[in-house]
């Protein structure tokens, strides 16, 4: 049986770029989306340089034994609102979809928060498709609130 307890989590090394697109991939709802890639192309490669290059952008993953089975990214934002207070935004949260309901995802989402209390934030926000009630579920388990409307303008 696997669990969090198994499973270690730490910023993404070049060799994990595979294991993360594979599980950015194996998503319904952003499948449907379209644009997600089963193995790593050219333009990924060089997102994951640039994110790895970027001090307010960590991907963090999790890892099993020796594969990659959790990923989220966390962007540090500074901002000017709230008199001056630095933000992290979470992204691209996904879990080997044999492993969900271990309570990894929520282990690996505690590691997120904890690392942006470490880098000065004072609050964490995400955006979650209106499809995934079951995530927005797992998020209000965390404290999450839904505080805001979200809104997105694709730029094709």
């Amino acid at each position: 049986m696997a669990g969090p307890d198994r499973v270690e989590f730490r910023e993404a090394r070049e060799g994990d770029l595979a294991g993360v697109v594979a599980l950015l991939a194996d998503d319904d709802v952003a499948a449907a989306r379209g644009g997600y890639v089963a193995e790593p192309t050219a333009a990924v490669a060089e997102a994951f340089a640039q994110i790895q290059r970027d001090p307010n952008n960590l991907l963090l993953v999790g890892e099993q034994g020796a594969q990659v089975v959790a990923v989220l990214q966390l962007t540090l934002i500074p901002g000017l609102s709230r008199g001056g207070m630095r933000r992290a935004l979470v992204e691209a949260v996904r879990v080997r979809s044999d492993l969900r309901g271990f309570g990894i995802g929520a282990a690996l989402m505690q590691h997120a928060i904890v690392r942006a209390r470490q880098e000065g934030c004072g609050l964490v926000q995400l955006t979650t498709d209106k499809q995934r009630t079951r995530a927005h579920d797992f998020y209000r388990r965390l404290g999450f609130t839904a505080s805001h409307e979200g809104m997105k303008l694709a730029l094709e």
